[in-house]
């Protein structure tokens, strides 16, 4: 099959919002060119934001309180359930603590280099200048940073960068900063600025007239569906990592709201860039339901190292120093283990794939805190770590103090997502996408420390500043169940229930989600070659076509049922992972977390090509042919060049 058998080619898409000039002043540009709403008006005027995570959260906080009346929603039974609660190493900002070198310039520079200059300028820009503010709004909030003998706030390196500047809470960075985000929003809710509605699910994206005008949502206890409607809609839903089915997200974590966005409209950009975590408990079997992460922060004091010799099954205390590769150290001595996670992550398998792994299977490597013990005395490395190593002696039975991590990578952040503008809205008017859920400033690949960053700036800053443009025109006409449109939208939802209830088949959902995952892993992980891409939409459109012949979903749409909810999210999963495919299979390049096999240095190194393939993916629905979209990048402040961590 050739390449127009798999997509077809669109008409190029552009970021009209982006100011030009001198990218230090664009953020401050845009923001006096955007259009204001006086406070009074601002009362008239409703967004529903869907997710309370980082981004969800902060959002709906500070549209709360700058007077717009607001609906916020979740599926978990707490906005604080929301999954960046996990997040555990740090929050970047180029605050120059340390005086070592640190600036927004640095931090701009550090991210798009990382991201494998596939990220534009503007954003990223935007983002680093942003961060600074972020640090001081959470410090306000009483989020309980780390802090030196001295008094400043204490900071540690992560990968990807020669200085530190990662802020950080013990290991449970995204804990605190949620609790922040979630404090903020209950104020507002006791203010009445802010419906909070937990337990409802987004099915659907209402668009009347070519507008996002509010959702259709399914009541997980109750199971009543209904319609809610809007001025706009904002999008804070997370990734989609969990089409791998093992992944560091949490197991309720979907694509669901931004898919039903895309099949609505929504461009969906550069679905195959995924994120590999170089740092994760090893899968010990088919028992697993979830993989488990640890902090990169690790990273700071853990060497990373393998036997020299294949098949050497010796306990790691019985192999000598010389007979030990700290192949980080080795191969990148400037940032030994501090290399960005794709480079860490794709090391780890090559070692891996030589034979010399550790652990079962030999899929594993040693994460090694004895010379740091040695040299700062356990007490610190309690200090700074002791809830991460407790949570892996739980997990494993075994004593990080005494015995090496067992790491490897997992699966863990999506670059990609729907496709939004310097204003962070989609191609769909009205719908603004924050956080995770777009695809806007990472690149090919997300520095560590910098989701929690970007949820932050995009919620308390950003999208407060640059919806207002949008609504300024508004409020717009009422709607009300009976408009033909919003009628259609709550009909699609009642017959694709209908339908995954009437099914009936003799298979769990969870046995299609899990073999969906294995072929998604296989060839489109860590590493994608042309034919292994193309066997696996060949072997997802069949997994597809039995899920809907075979899939059981028992009981009724009637209350609470968690084998249907999961139905639904899995189906959108098999659209997506064909799309993921479809998407690694037109690039025939290596940038990031994107790795072909047939495009590499002879090195082993990831080799772009920028000749054809500078460009953003961002892909219409279209059913069995997508069609693309593409954005062309341009680099004016830093130039595209072979990544070094050496």
């Amino acid at each position: 099959m050739t390449m127009t058998d798999y997509y077809t080619l669109g008409d190029p898409v552009a970021d009209t919002k982006a100011p030009d000039g001198p990218i230090e002043t664009r953020w401050e540009r845009r923001r006096f060119g955007a259009k204001l709403v006086n406070p009074a008006n601002k009362r008239k005027l409703s967004v529903i934001v869907v997710g309370t995570g980082l981004a969800g959260g902060s959002a709906a906080a500070t549209l709360g309180e700058l007077g717009y009346q607001v609906k916020s929603y979740c599926y978990q039974d707490s906005p604080r359930r929301a999954h960046s609660i996990a997040a555990q190493g740090g929050i970047n900002a180029a605050k120059n603590y340390r005086n070592d070198g640190d600036s927004v310039h640095r931090l701009f520079y550090d991210t798009v280099k990382g991201g494998d200059f596939r990220s534009r300028e503007s954003n990223v820009h935007r983002l680093a200048q942003i961060s600074v503010q972020i640090i001081d709004q959470c410090v306000a909030q009483g989020v309980p940073f780390a802090r030196e003998y001295g008094g400043l706030l204490d900071t540690r390196s992560f990968g990807g960068a020669q200085v530190s500047r990662t802020f950080y809470a013990r290991g449970q960075t995204g804990q605190q900063l949620l609790l922040g985000a979630y404090q903020a929003l209950e104020r507002q809710i006791a203010a009445g600025t802010v419906q909070m509605h937990d337990r409802h699910e987004m099915l659907e994206l209402i668009v009347v007239d070519g507008r996002a005008r509010g959702i259709v949502v399914r009541d997980l206890v109750t199971g009543e569906i209904t319609t809610e409607f809007a001025d706009a809609v904002v999008l804070a839903s997370g990734g989609y990592g969990n089409v791998f089915f093992l992944s560091t997200n949490a197991k309720g974590c979907n694509v669901t709201a931004s898919w039903r966005a895309h099949r609505k409209g929504a461009l969906f950009a550069n679905p195959c860039y995924t994120q590999i975590h170089p740092t994760c408990i090893p899968v010990s079997g088919d028992h697993q339901s979830k993989l488990t992460l640890m902090s990169e922060s690790l990273r700071n004091d853990g060497r990373v190292w393998v036997p020299k010799a294949k098949g050497d099954t010796r306990t790691p205390a019985d192999i000598p120093e010389d007979e030990r590769d700290y192949y980080l150290e080795r191969i990148y001595p400037a940032f030994g283990n501090l290399v960005p996670r794709d480079i860490a992550s794709r090391a780890a398998k090559n070692v891996c794939d030589e034979g010399r792994g550790v652990g079962p299977g030999g899929l594993g490597v040693y994460l090694d805190f004895a010379a740091a013990i040695g040299r700062l005395g356990r007490d610190a490395v309690e200090a700074k770590y002791g809830n991460l190593f407790e949570m892996y002696q739980r997990i494993t039975g075994e004593d990080p103090y005494t015995t090496p991590m067992r790491i490897y990578p997992a699966v863990h952040y999506t670059m990609g997502g729907l496709w939004v503008d310097y204003d962070l809205q989609s191609t769909i008017p009205g719908l603004f996408v924050i956080g995770e859920a777009n695809f806007s400033d990472h690149g090919a690949n997300r520095l560590g420390a910098s989701a929690l960053m970007q949820g932050l700036a995009d919620g308390y800053f950003v999208l407060p500043n640059t919806i207002g443009d949008y609504l300024a025109a508004g409020p717009f006409p009422k709607l009300d169940a009976d408009n033909a449109e919003v009628a259609q939208a709550r009909k699609q939802v009642e017959d694709r229930i209908a339908k995954l209830l009437s099914i009936d088949g003799d298979r769990t959902v969870d046995s299609f989600h899990r073999e969906l995952g294995r072929i998604m892993w296989e060839y489109c992980g860590m590493e994608r070659t042309d034919a292994g891409l193309r066997k696996a939409i060949s072997e997802i459109r069949e997994l597809k076509a039995e899920f809907w012949q075979r899939a059981k979903v028992p009981g009724d749409g009637e209350g609470l049922n968690q084998s249907l909810e999961r139905a639904g999210r899995v189906a959108d999963f098999f659209e997506l992972a064909e799309l993921m495919c479809i998407d690694a299979l037109h690039r025939e390049e290596s940038c990031g977390g994107h790795f072909r096999a047939e495009s590499q240095t002879e090195e082993g190194e990831a080799q772009r090509d920028d000749e054809r393939f500078s460009y953003v993916a961002a892909w219409e629905f279209g059913g069995d042919l997508p069609v693309l979209h593409k954005e062309d990048l341009t680099f004016e402040y830093v130039h595209p060049s072979q990544r070094s961590y050496k």
